[in-house]
Order: C-alpha cells, then sequence, then structure tokens
C-alpha cells in the first residue's frame, strides 16, 4: 500500500511533492493502465476542486477512456472533437477557463466548467491525454499546467512500452 504525505502549502511545492510520489508510484511497473491507475488516484486525492480526474488512451488514431476518477465519462473522442480532442489533434495543452465558450465542447459531466488536458508524447508518439476537470471556472491556472505538463512528462516513459497505438 502507498501513502504520500503531501501537505505543501503553495502549488509548485504540491507538484514537486507529487511528482516523487508519482515516481514511487510507477518506478518499476511495466503495466501502463495500472501506471494510469494510480496517476488518476494520485491528481484525485490531492488536487483541490476537481470533479474528473484521468486518461484517455489513443488507440488507432482515436481518445478511447482510460482510468479516470469521478463520474462516468464519455468512452470515445474523436481527434479535433472537444478539449481532450484539440490537446491530441495539436499535441498541445489545452487550459480552458469556460469550457462553455470552447467550439465543440463535449460535456460528459454537466457540472464541468473549465478544464486542463495535456499531449502525453513520448518519443514522438502520442500515447494519449491526461484530462482534468473542475467545476469551477478558471479553476487551472499556468502553475497547473506547467505542474501537470512535468507529471504527465515522467509518467509517459510509463506508459510508452506497453500502450501500443
Amino acid at each position: 500500500m502507498y501513502q504520500f504525505d503531501i501537505a505543501a502549502t503553495d502549488k509548485p511545492a504540491l507538484y514537486r511533492e507529487m511528482e516523487q510520489a508519482l515516481d514511487a508510484l510507477v518506478t518499476g511497473e511495466p503495466d501502463a493502465i495500472a501506471n494510469m491507475a494510480n496517476a488518476a488516484a494520485l491528481l484525485w486525492e490531492y488536487l483541490p476542486d476537481l470533479n474528473w480526474a484521468g486518461f484517455y488512451r489513443n488507440v488507432r488514431d482515436e481518445l478511447v477512456l482510460g482510468p479516470f476518477q469521478g463520474k462516468a465519462a464519455c468512452i470515445r473522442i474523436p481527434f479535433g472533437k472537444g478539449v481532450c480532442g484539440a490537446a491530441a489533434a495539436t499535441r498541445a495543452t489545452q487550459r480552458v477557463e469556460d469550457v462553455h465558450a470552447f467550439p465543440g465542447h463535449i460535456a460528459c459531466d454537466a457540472a464541468s466548467a473549465s478544464e486542463l488536458v495535456v499531449p502525453i508524447v513520448h518519443d514522438g508518439r502520442l500515447i494519449g491525454v491526461l484530462d482534468l476537470d473542475s467545476p469551477t471556472p478558471g479553476r487551472f491556472d499556468a502553475e497547473d499546467q506547467a505542474g501537470c505538463e512535468r507529471l504527465v512528462a515522467r509518467l509517459a516513459p510509463a506508459l510508452a512500452g506497453a500502450l501500443a497505438a
């Protein structure tokens, strides 16, 4: 059993501590689904004000639901559709303050108001995306984006070998 004492008082420290916890969770574990499941649980437990935290996997150029915490979610998302699909198509992080203003937003949970989606890329290959939703408009800022991008960069190698697209 893993137990982490993450009690940071500011975002940079929180993300540094989460990086250390993520490293402990994925080091030596070759199963990508297990690693995504533990990463989703870590994010859900320590990032405040989320209503969904999880992953979509790139399966033959379509995003397919992976491990997550929160309400049941959309199962398949085409590249280019919604915030997750935009992140997959562009391979660029999408930080959306108001999802209702995002063209083509997919409302899996009507309570979601803002979203942060980080593409997971390893050796030039899109593995999937990390998706975080919040019921609070503007919940995610530049520190959250940078912190989640670092988390994804650490996670990507632990996912790359086991998730063949």
